[in-house]
């Protein structure tokens, strides 16, 4: 049973865990506590001293945020502590501490970019005073240049030290510090270095003042002008949950939402600022290579383009491959396209990952589930660079880290992944002397109550990929890790739209042709038209002579091979399912339409198909989802999870397959320009260029 405690607060007694702060036990009662450096997630600084409260016995107001519950004494006679919140003491302490806080802070409110989300104004209209009892000069602080994503305004800095425990606690990556003290203090990066940390503009979010705010968004717009859409972040797998800000026809911010399941209240910088990507390089009409170039076209000459090439053809000589930020419905729709044209050819494994859902929905989920991380007590990573492929995810990893007796190691590349681990080799043969016991590493896991194998895209996107995990599945089993109230072996995936691609069955049919045979199909000209679904990372070239019909959002690679281009949408001008990499089916929203004459994907296919007279059952987004439902269940649950089954794994270890020699290697090689969206955006771009050099930044230019 856990140790609680009761108290009581203002004149109401409860119950609470006796490792509660006295703020966290006053919230708890109903009672609204200010806080400057409080945060739930970081550590305890109790340095701004706006969360005073009385506790009756104590001789002056106490931080209630420092002060724990089971530090309190009781009364005289047994009686609970008591906590006063409201009394003439505690608001006049408060007031206090208010003005002291604003005696160097600017009166810059009016051309303040936090203005409107401001903690600091908010506790100024509850606890400010109309007048400053301090003559002197306020204090002027130098602004620093921390990088391209966010802008400084140390002026208005109140030592709450949240940004500091936040990239030391959080991200892993201890760049900000404080230096001085007093009036003297001032966070910086110390040599004015720009932050590295792919996590890193969380801090705007956490600054109670306008000290650190977005650049890119800097003087874009007001929050009471901006229209707010709950939707889902697609750079990654790991579907963080993310609010789409607009104005008019224009997405201008993109902010984190809580979820404590999968992103808790971070988001990854990409995530965050590829805004500016969602409207530079659109592509806003349709397009038809005539003479060997693309010029304007309207759907119906479109249509009827594609209509001369596939009426009639031989079903086995069309493919179809989805790309990476695919949602459900369109992917589902394309695939009932390509059975009215009698073709088996289709595939949503851009990379040629070795996953097939065949063996069970459990052989390519991240089993253990994102908050599962929290109970593992062991970790082998193998074939993947987490701080990379799912930053949020990776942060959940350091959270863990951070508790405790958790030993990780690795197998693949020796990265810095914001933790410390044990690396146990680069490639295959690693693996295969790890499974065969010839490592003290296998002591640990064997030790550990709830194991958990992380496998890569590194280590599955490669010939041996099938092979490499059965070999894990095998290693799992003899961890006794899949077990059905654990099991352990997960499989991170880096594209938004793969783990939904596999759920409806987006892979070759009965002799159908992968994403890696389709395109030598295509090369030696024994597949004539191949459909791409915003699929970009593709070898163009090898393509040979096919017709290409891309339909996507952005003039990316696809765009530049394509014979006929249908612009449709881009996930924030779509209501769409996406199903992350533990197998969460999450929703997104439309925040805003697309540009021109583009339309959102599912429906370009469905006017598709009548031209090509087969047209496809559905009218509207809404039937297109009552027969997704149908088909596949759990795609009706929102927000839920179907897990995996220990058989499923079962089914992969007993697939055979050779190893090869090769070393594992993270499959992103540039984290900041991964998908059409991030190559068109500024600010990714100038990401990139700092994270990788001076060569990087000529080659930009």
């Amino acid at each position: 049973m856990a140790d609680t405690r009761k108290i009581k607060v203002d004149g109401t007694e409860i119950e609470v865990p006796a490792h509660y702060t006295l703020l966290q036990a006053c919230e708890d009662a109903g009672a609204e506590i200010p806080r400057f450096c409080f945060h739930e997630r970081l550590s305890i600084a109790g340095n701004c001293r706006m969360c005073l409260v009385e506790l009756k016995g104590a001789p002056k107001p106490i931080a209630s945020c420092a002060w724990g519950v089971r530090d309190c004494r009781p009364g005289p006679n047994g009686e609970p502590p008591e906590v006063i919140t409201r009394s003439p003491t505690v608001k006049k302490a408060r007031e206090g501490v208010l003005e002291f806080l604003l005696i160097n802070h600017p009166l810059d409110c009016p051309i303040c970019d936090q203005g409107g989300e401001c903690d600091l104004q908010d506790q100024t209209m509850a606890y400010g005073v109309d007048a400053s009892r301090f003559a002197e000069n306020k204090r002027a602080v130098e602004d620093k240049y921390i990088g391209p994503l966010v802008k400084t305004w140390m002026n208005r800095c109140i030592h709450c030290t949240r940004c500091i425990r936040f990239t030391t606690e959080v991200a892993g990556v201890a760049e900000l510090g404080a230096t001085g003290r007093g009036e003297d203090m001032e966070i910086t990066t110390y040599l004015e270095r720009s932050m590295t940390s792919e996590l890193q503009s969380n801090v705007v979010d956490l600054c109670p003042v306008g000290a650190l705010t977005s650049r890119p968004y800097a003087f874009k717009a007001r929050p009471w002008e901006l229209s707010k859409t709950e939707s889902i972040d697609v750079m990654d797998a790991l579907g963080s949950n993310i609010r789409v800000d607009a104005r008019g026809k224009e997405v201008m911010r993109i902010l984190p939402r809580l979820n404590e399941s999968v992103n808790e209240e971070w988001i990854s910088d990409k995530a965050r600022h590829i805004v500016d990507g969602l409207r530079t390089q659109r592509l806003d009409r349709p397009y038809v290579r005539v003479d060997g170039k693309l010029r304007a076209a309207t759907w119906p000459e479109a249509f009827a383009a594609i209509a001369a090439r596939v009426k009639g053809a031989d079903g086995r000589r069309i493919g179809a491959i989805a790309g990476d930020l695919a949602a459900v419905e369109e992917m589902y729709a394309l695939k009932l396209l390509m059975e009215t044209l009698g073709s088996p050819n289709l595939d949503c494994r851009q990379d040629g990952a070795a996953l097939d859902p065949k063996l069970g929905r459990g052989s390519y989920l991240f089993n253990a589930t994102v908050e599962g991380i929290e109970l593992a007590d062991a970790l082998l990573v193998i074939g993947s660079n987490p701080r990379k492929e799912a930053p949020v995810l990776n942060a959940r990893i350091r959270k863990r880290w951070r508790l405790g007796g958790f030993p990780i190691g690795v197998i693949g590349e020796a990265a810095d992944l914001t933790y410390p681990y044990a690396h146990l080799g680069a490639g295959p043969d690693s693996l295969a002397r790890l499974a065969a016991g010839d490592d003290d590493f296998l002591q640990k896991l064997k030790s550990a109550r709830r194991p958990l194998i992380i496998v890569g895209q590194g280590a599955l996107a490669r010939p041996d990929g099938a092979a490499v995990l059965a070999a894990a599945a095998r290693l799992a089993h003899s961890l006794d890790v899949t077990e059905p109230d654990w099991i352990g072996l997960s499989v991170l995936h880096t594209a938004a739209s793969r783990v939904g691609g596999l759920d409806i069955g987006f892979v070759p049919g009965e002799g159908g042709l992968s994403t890696g045979e389709m395109i030598a199909a295509a090369g030696r000209g024994a597949l004539d038209t191949l459909f791409l679904l915003g699929a970009d990372e593709i070898a163009m070239p090898a393509l040979g002579g096919a017709f290409v019909v891309y339909i996507g959002t952005h003039g990316d690679a696809g765009a530049h091979r394509a014979d006929v281009i249908l612009p449709g949408a881009a996930f924030s001008e779509k209501s769409g399912l996406y199903v992350n990499t533990e197998g969460r089916v999450q929703i997104a929203l439309r925040a805003t339409f697309p540009p021109g004459d583009a339309r959102e994907d599912w429906s370009i296919l469905r006017a598709l198909s009548g031209v090509l007279g087969n047209p496809l059952p559905f009218d509207s987004l809404a039937e297109l989802r009552a027969r997704l439902g149908a088909a596949h269940p759990h795609m009706r649950d929102i927000d839920l999870i179907e897990p995996g089954e220990p058989a499923h794994l079962r089914n992969v270890a007993e697939r055979g397959g050779d190893l090869g020699q090769a070393p594992f290697g993270s499959p992103i090689r540039d984290y900041y320009l991964t998908n059409p969206i991030a190559r068109a955006s500024a600010v990714m771009a100038e990401c990139s260029a700092l994270h990788l050099g001076p060569a990087a930044a000529e080659a930009a230019e």
